[in-house]
């Protein structure tokens, strides 16, 4: 965990800050630039004489002035701030309320305690205020708002909890989700902030965080928030209970795609970073052995074989490309078909891999699919249910198929698990092979005379398939 302390506290430093093109922080500096009338609102009596000494006074001082304004009473910046963003509804005076908040904590972040202790005494709450702001329509607000909280949440000693936190990261995670979202960026942002605390990586687990993540980088996003995301996953790699099913989600495979096409090496950098605690952190072999051929079985090795080839100033990324090809090299020695077998049910990327078609390899591991409570044949049915894909329709009905042909009970085993009715659903497929392959299924399902049906059933053309099924 020590890596993850000497990271800098804050989201603008360190190298990676938000991209100045970016829609918020455009449009941050635009309202930077804004002139408010504080004297209009304290002649309206929308705010107190007390509130519109200090907001004058703050507003038009330079940074080292301001810190001299805060420091001869700190309780009142709080106060002040409070009151305004409570007090006054315009869009345009909020949002610069906010950006004010969000430079006055990053001028100096012990002032999160100022807030903490204004709301002590008071014994008020010091999230609601701002919680309520994520509520309004306008998205500038919105998401200035998650960046104050998120630096009240990780730069104060006492963090957030119950209700507010389960709050703010379920708007977070809504946030990722919304389709073109134009400040999606800095979303992230507040993650990579959030998540580098154990107690809110395992809270944000727990509201379903890691797959919206993992559906979001699936997905066409650009460079920056392929690495923001990826970072956030790398952070969370850091807590063992959760690096422990990180791949139960299909991190490594989502991971290698990106890999793959990725053109900036901050992207590739972090990736590695993502694969090397895939290894390290979890604490079963297992799962350990289980990363590890998942890798290779993405074909991240000879994705490391073309990193290698080129020169990188970063000597991370040559330490962790010598040290995943070491682990993948080990692990594949040993590595048995059943092996092999496991790992790409769980990838949930079937293709006609050599075991598939293997009568020995059915023979011998049929019985193998019960175990776990079945956790194999429902990662095969949950396929059948949920994927798209024709080639993995097409293996999923066949590797059934050989289940129920080579394990006794496989056909009582299959109908209780619901397994015979999604097979059949696929009969009516669009895909002629995937109509092919359930028809087959089915007939392993219902008859006993094995050797013959496979001469009963050639595979047939498109519009030969039709008729069989039809």
């Amino acid at each position: 965990m020590d890596l993850l302390a000497t990271l800098p506290d804050d989201i603008e430093k360190g190298g990676e800050g938000l991209a100045a093109t970016s829609m918020f922080q455009q449009k941050a500096l635009e309202v930077r630039a804004q002139k408010i009338n504080w004297q209009s609102y304290l002649q309206s009596q929308m705010i107190s004489e007390e509130d519109f000494s200090f907001i004058s006074r703050y507003d038009a001082a330079d940074v080292p002035a301001r810190e001299k304004i805060v420091q001869e009473n700190p309780l009142q910046s709080a106060k002040t701030f409070y009151s305004l963003i409570g007090h006054i509804s315009k869009d345009q005076t909020i949002q610069y309320l906010l950006t004010l908040v969000d430079d006055f904590l990053q001028e100096n972040k012990k002032r999160v305690d100022i807030f903490r202790e204004y709301a002590r005494k008071r014994k008020e709450s010091v999230w609601a205020q701002f919680l309520n702001l994520l509520n309004r329509p306008d998205p500038f607000i919105q998401n200035m708002t998650a960046r104050v909280i998120a630096k009240l949440a990780c730069w104060s000693a006492e963090p957030m909890k119950g209700q507010d936190l389960q709050h703010f990261l379920l708007w977070l995670k809504d946030q990722l989700k919304m389709p073109k979202n134009n400040y999606v960026q800095s979303v992230a942002r507040c993650l990579q902030m959030m998540l580098r605390s154990e107690e809110y990586r395992k809270s944000f687990a727990s509201v379903g965080g890691i797959e919206t993540i993992v559906s979001v980088l699936s997905g066409k996003v650009n460079f920056q928030v392929q690495y923001q995301l990826t970072f956030c996953l790398w952070v969370i790699s850091f807590s063992p209970d959760l690096a422990q099913r990180l791949n139960k989600y299909g991190v490594i495979p989502i991971l290698a795609d990106i890999l793959s096409d990725a053109q900036k090496e901050k992207v590739s950098r972090i990736i590695l970073e993502v694969f090397r605690n895939l290894i390290e952190k979890p604490e079963e072999p297992e799962i350990k052995k289980e990363n590890c051929i998942s890798m290779f079985q993405c074909k991240v090795m000879k994705q490391l074989e073309l990193l290698e080839q080129r020169k990188f100033e970063d000597e991370d990324i040559q330490g962790n490309i010598e040290y995943l090809m070491e682990k993948m090299d080990a692990s594949v020695q040993d590595l048995s078909s059943y092996d092999e077998y496991v790992t790409e049910v769980k990838s949930g990327r079937l293709e006609w891999s050599p075991v598939h078609r293997s009568e020995k390899f059915w023979r011998e591991n049929a019985h193998k699919l019960n175990d776990k409570n079945y956790e194999l044949l429902k990662i095969l049915l949950a396929l059948l249910e949920t994927n798209r894909d024709p080639l993995v329709l097409c293996v999923a009905c066949f590797d059934l198929g050989e289940y129920v042909r080579h394990y006794s009970r496989g056909k009582h085993v299959l109908e209780q698990l619901g397994g015979k009715t999604l097979v059949m659903t696929l009969l009516s497929h669009s895909d002629p092979n995937v109509r092919y392959e359930a028809l087959l299924a089915v007939q392993k399902l219902m008859v006993h005379n094995w050797e013959y049906l496979g001469k009963q059933i050639e595979k047939p053309s498109a519009n030969q398939t039709e008729i069989a099924v039809n």
